[in-house]
């Protein structure tokens, strides 16, 4: 499933610079030449933008294939009741459309995905109902409902556009800089190819820990967001309790580490380290004058 995927993800990237481009030219009779600063400029934002909208617009779908999310439609049972209620009540309060809501196998673990605030999906492992209390499930909910409230996905997404544009705009401009050229001043395409393929793991590398910055920047503010949702004790101590399972027990699969509510703190981490979570919840309380 995860070739398949990933084969029809670059289907429709392909497909989607090829139209914009066709349509650029059509209606607005820009032709894009990649020889030209403006020209590489626009096929690097295409290319750039291209497969970060297509991710947001298909991540609901995606993310139900990869992970096997079931979603609830008729609940069937007393957890399955108390999931819907609660994510609507978590949705009334923070001024959002109804998410669809789904549970999936495997580690304790939940995310929040779509391509915006009322069209979005909760999800959680099954599993995260025999380790936590309804309250700590409550707060891990309403951080992923704070996620949707405030565009994270969205964000994510412009973010990963611009850096995706920037990337292989600057690795084109270096490559034709130090590219060797023949006598007649022409630059082998082999070597230009691979210069850029070079200049462009490489600044992918700084891109996607600026990315990964950003994704732990965000993590607080949901953090923050589900205290003002849902109080403290339930985010504060579903997370203690996630922070004493081996790292091994929580990890979901690598396609979908970025959509869960516990990573590991590193620079090209998406989820910072849960004890300077705790700290930062503590804080908020505080300042929202909540009292141990």
């Amino acid at each position: 499933m995860g070739i398949v995927l990933f084969l029809l993800m670059n289907v429709a990237v392909m497909a989607s610079i090829y139209l914009t481009i066709f349509l650029i030219e059509l209606f607005f009779g820009i032709k894009i030449d990649s020889n030209t600063t403006s020209g590489l400029l626009i096929l690097s934002a295409i290319i750039g933008f291209s497969g970060a909208l297509i991710s947001l617009f298909l991540s609901k779908w995606m993310a139900k294939m990869q992970m096997g999310v079931q979603v609830i439609t008729n609940p069937s049972t007393k957890e399955e009741s108390w999931l819907v209620q609660t994510v609507e009540k978590l949705a009334k309060e923070a001024n959002i459309g109804m998410p669809e809501v789904g549970i999936f196998d495997g580690p304790p673990n939940a995310f929040a995905t779509g391509w915006n605030r009322d069209d979005a999906l909760v999800a959680i492992s099954s599993s995260m109902f025999d380790i936590m209390s309804l309250e700590e499930i409550e707060g891990v909910l309403a951080h992923e409902i704070s996620h949707i409230k405030h565009g994270d996905m969205i964000t994510m997404t412009l973010l990963q556009g611009v850096l995706n544009t920037f990337v292989f705009f600057i690795s084109r401009i270096l490559a034709n800089i130090f590219a060797p050229k023949d006598e007649n001043g022409e630059t082998s395409p082999f070597a230009y190819m691979a210069i850029s393929f070079a200049f462009e793991m490489f600044l992918t590398i700084f891109a996607t820990m600026l990315a990964m910055w950003f994704s732990r920047y965000r993590e607080y503010k949901a953090d923050a967001g589900a205290v003002k949702l849902d109080g403290p004790q339930g985010i504060y101590d579903a997370l203690k309790t996630l922070g004493k399972l081996p790292k091994e027990a929580v990890a979901l699969p690598s396609d979908a580490k970025a959509f869960g509510i516990v990573g590991f703190a590193d620079l090209f981490a998406s989820h910072p380290p849960i004890e300077k979570r705790l700290e930062n919840i503590e804080k908020v309380a505080y300042e929202l004058g909540y009292r141990a």
